[in-house]
């Protein structure tokens, strides 16, 4: 009998434990101190529009080859050496989708055709193939357009292709990739296309145009002098250390 009580009240301890008041209980949620929020690096480096800046739309498309479109971001997001932003930097593609890149890595673009806003300069990058985007004619179409507002349009690579056939640079000296400009002449006739195995970058009016790749570095560093200065573009070389690669030595 003794045993048994012993059990009851075992039994009534433990019943009473979980019928705890559980509002009594306080389930602290974590906290973001202001230093936490001071370090915060998405913050800290996300650059706002501002309408009043030149803005410089990046083309995109799926197959694109990433070095030319992150080549003009690297060079006109960059600041003045004492901070300033001069350039918006956006990147625009048909739809809010992702795209993929010739390499495999995955960009969402800031706007679409529909709602990209007003454009200072365009820059036009390639694809291995280039099947897709010339026959594409919502691209052509939005580089038409665009051509209308812009300043300065600039292809890279085989980006020449979709130049050609959007006719907005007719009369003009144009360079493609390596190899390409025979084609390129053979496509687009009314194009004055230069001898790619001798030249890297051609300048014509408000156009512009590389072998791509990192030959990109070139096209828009050449434009960031001529919305800037010598100095801000020699800036931006020693901010990317393009002296090192300018300097390398095995």
């Amino acid at each position: 009998m003794r045993k048994f009580g012993f059990i009851t009240m075992i039994f009534a301890t433990i019943l009473t434990s979980c019928n705890t008041d559980k509002s009594k209980m306080k389930i602290e949620s974590p906290k973001i101190t202001k230093t936490e929020q001071k370090n915060d690096t998405l913050t800290k480096h996300l650059k706002t529009f501002n309408p009043e800046l030149p803005t410089i739309g990046l083309l995109m498309y799926n197959g694109v080859l990433q070095s030319e479109v992150i080549a003009t971001s690297d060079v006109f997001a960059k600041p003045t050496e004492d901070g300033k932003q001069l350039f918006n930097v956006i990147s625009i593609a048909e739809t809010e989708t992702p795209i993929t890149t010739e390499e495999g890595m995955h960009f969402v673009p800031d706007y679409t055709f529909e709602n990209c806003p007003k454009l200072t300069a365009l820059f036009v990058p390639s694809a291995y193939d280039m099947y897709a985007q010339v026959h594409n004619e919502k691209i052509v179409k939005f580089i038409k357009e665009k051509n209308k507002e812009t300043d300065y349009v600039v292809s890279n690579c085989a980006g020449a292709q979709l130049i050609g056939k959007s006719e907005i640079a007719d009369g003009h000296k144009i360079v493609t990739w390596i190899g390409g400009g025979k084609d390129l002449q053979k496509e687009y006739p009314n194009l004055k296309v230069q001898n790619d195995s001798l030249i890297t970058f051609v300048e014509d009016g408000k156009f512009s145009s590389s072998n791509g790749n990192l030959a990109s570095y070139i096209s828009a560093l050449s434009l960031v002098e001529k919305m800037t200065s010598l100095e801000h573009r020699k800036f931006v070389e020693s901010y990317l250390y393009l002296d090192r690669l300018q300097n390398w030595k095995e």
